[in-house]
């Protein structure tokens, strides 16, 4: 009797020890997620190439954002405005409460100083300076910000100003601002921009320049940062978005109402680069195994400890899944078909493959990562476009 009883539980302890080999990375990902804890409000980390996001603490809850608006206002400038042309300081922006580069009325800076001006020092005069030039006006250059905000899919944010100060119906996520900066950090002049110590310009009014040092202590606090923005306002208290780079890894670091942030975004950034190392998988001309094909981009992705050994890849051509090695029809023609991408069931990334002598030209990474996600362009070279700018931004659907 007690034989078959033995007998009978094999079956059960063969899937039993099946499943525990399946389920163990995951379990372990999940315990080694829930050991890190901050003294934030809410917390994100997201790798800045896969745009994965690694840990996620009240990540969807809406939140107050102090400055960290400025990265939005920084972002829609450079995609939309001529970084060479004068902004004129209004009666808007001269002497606007809070954290200020102290222009002066009437006074004439370069859209691409007065950025700086704006990241480093988190100038509110030169962020209403800033939407009045790329908008027409302030109202016109919030619509721009929640344009962009829809177009990212940042469900859970908006924008009822361009500098941050605390009012209704302005509001964000740590995950919204964390994919916010990923795709921010993809532009060269953006990532430039935030990850300057100090800045020199031109000041008009005066015998001396303008010298501005970065506010960001993470840049002098942790080996690799380059960026991002520091916030705060009575209400929104200490809220800070941080960069990193190490061995080739981005990693940002968003918190919102935490009042030992520099610790914060030093121990997050640490279990990123630790349990999340950035794997490049597939090189941009690699050749596809059975075929006469060759891949159109590089992949890289942060697998955390056992996943790497889960994923699985799937060639799919002419909408139709290939699972023999024979060669497509049609594929000297250009695309053949993608690689995809898949880790737990859910598709991680998806690489175009093409006929060898049909590889397109090479993009830029801000322009392969994000070309699906156009901006509006408004110009604005002079009074006449910006006005025309700002009734493009108020009315268009």
């Amino acid at each position: 009797m007690n034989m078959k009883i033995t007998t009978r539980k094999w079956p059960f302890a063969l899937i039993l020890c099946a499943l525990l080999l399946f389920l163990t990375p995951l379990t372990s990902l999940q315990a080694e997620n829930s050991s890190i804890s901050t003294h934030a409000r809410a917390a994100t980390l997201i790798d800045v190439e896969s745009g994965r996001i690694l840990y996620s603490s009240r990540g969807d809850e809406p939140m107050l954002i102090a400055s960290l608006t400025k990265i939005m206002t920084a972002l829609v400038a450079i995609e939309n405005g001529d970084l060479t042309t004068k902004v004129k300081v209004g009666k808007n922006a001269f002497a606007k409460e809070g954290s200020s580069l102290f222009l002066k009325m009437g006074e004439e800076m370069t859209l691409e100083n007065m950025l700086y001006g704006l990241m480093l020092r988190s100038g509110n005069d030169a962020a209403t300076a800033i939407a009045e030039h790329v908008g027409g006006s302030e109202e016109g250059f919030v619509y721009m910000m929640n344009a962009k905000a829809k177009e990212l899919g940042l469900t859970h944010t908006h924008f009822a100003n361009p500098h941050g100060l605390d009012a209704e119906g302005h509001y964000s996520t740590a995950n919204d601002l964390a994919v916010l900066t990923a795709y921010a950090l993809h532009n060269p002049v953006f990532k430039e921009i935030v990850k300057t110590p100090e800045k020199t310009a031109d000041n008009p009014e005066e015998k001396w320049d303008y010298k501005w040092s970065n506010k960001n202590k993470m840049l002098r606090l942790y080996e690799g940062a380059d960026g991002v923005k520091t916030g705060y306002t009575k209400k929104a208290l200490r809220c800070l978005v941080s960069s990193a780079t190490r061995n080739g890894q981005q990693l940002v670091v968003v918190t919102l109402n935490d009042g030992d942030d520099w610790n914060d975004h030093a121990s997050l950034l640490n279990f990123g680069f630790n349990h999340y190392p950035l794997k490049r998988l597939i090189e941009r001309g690699d050749a596809v195994s059975g075929y006469t094909l060759v891949t159109g981009k590089d992949f890289a992705y942060p697998f955390g400890q056992g996943e790497q050994e889960r994923l699985v890849t799937k060639l799919v051509l002419n909408q139709k899944q290939v699972t023999t090695s024979k060669q497509p029809r049609g594929s000297s023609f250009g695309l053949g078909g993608f690689l995809v991408l898949q880790l737990g069931g859910q598709e991680i990334g998806r690489i175009p493959v093409y006929a060898p002598d049909h590889l397109p030209p090479e993009q830029s990474a801000y322009v392969k990562k994000f070309s699906a996600v156009t901006a509006p362009i408004y110009p604005t070279d002079n009074w006449l476009q910006a006005l025309g700018s700002a009734f493009r931004a108020l009315f268009e659907r």
